[in-house]
């Protein structure tokens, strides 16, 4: 029974999943978050990197064909090695994509003065993942960053609808504002929680990217140009959901992130590994 992975480091990816069960519900999931050890967005490249690669294991021996690395920070610090390194000598034909890409490709097709925001955690931006793929799509974009390291804490801690949430993102967004940005990609998955207030600091008229619908739509795509691993995929519609850290606080945010209850699984695929920084 062939799945389909899907990596974060907590539960922000239930919004990548969400947006993909609407679009592809025939096929089998497994969701991972690592939330014993998130978030990951101030660890080193190296930690990343290694916690990925857990991950990718993990998923692979829970049958998946396809792993999404619904998470940005190892999308930016650790897809590139796992594709051009790992899964080469580990898993020869087995795929793993990041949610950065889809970004970039929406975000150069509606840019219209070729200015792009990116707001996102600090690896995140320290990496310019983003910046590198922009460039790859199109030299003349400019692009505008910002770490916001308060936003994912904001969202976990259930208060991103209080008053200070958008006094945060007024700090955060006023520079980017500045720059005459016309498009702004939220590099994070937490923020599609913000969408509302964000709307409500930028006014309507500057494109807003939410990697869900994006990665949705071009997994769909993927798998129509890429039959040989679509027909390998089981179709009974199963959703299994581990977690490193089982929590009230990661099933009542996790429903408000999926948009539907789910019962979770505890792994302890990680307790052997040091928690570095």
């Amino acid at each position: 029974m062939a799945s389909i992975g899907v990596f974060d480091s907590g539960f922000g990816g239930l919004t990548v999943l969400k947006k993909i069960l609407q679009k592809l519900p025939q096929y089998n999931y497994v969701y991972l978050a690592d939330s014993a050890r998130a978030p990951y967005g101030n660890r080193s490249k190296e930690t990343i990197y290694t916690f990925t690669k857990q991950a990718v294991d993990f998923l692979f021996s829970k049958n998946c064909e396809l792993i999404i690395l619904a998470c940005n920070t190892a999308s930016a610090d650790a897809l590139r090695r796992i594709q051009q390194e790992y899964l080469p000598k580990k898993y020869p034909g087995k795929k793993v994509l990041g949610v950065l890409i889809p970004g970039a490709q929406d975000a150069v097709a509606l840019t219209k003065n070729d200015t792009v925001g990116v707001i996102a955690t600090y690896a995140t931006v320290q990496s310019n993942a983003f910046e590198r793929e922009l460039h790859k799509l199109n030299t003349k974009i400019r692009v505008v960053q910002k770490a916001c390291p308060l936003l994912v804490p904001l969202v976990e801690s259930n208060e991103y609808e209080l008053p200070f949430a958008k006094t945060i993102l007024k700090q955060y967004l006023t520079p980017l504002l500045k720059s005459n940005i016309d498009t702004l990609i939220l590099g994070c998955t937490h923020y599609e929680i913000l969408i509302p207030t964000i709307r409500s600091v930028i006014g309507k008229n500057i494109a807003i990217i939410a990697e869900g619908a994006v990665v949705a739509h071009r997994l769909s795509a993927y798998l129509d140009n890429h039959p040989e691993i679509e027909i390998k995929l089981t179709k009974n519609k199963n959703r299994l959901f581990y977690t490193t850290d089982v929590t009230s606080q990661f099933e009542t945010m996790g429903q408000l992130f999926l948009g539907s209850s789910f019962s979770a699984i505890l792994t302890q695929w990680t307790e052997s590994i040091p928690n570095q920084s």
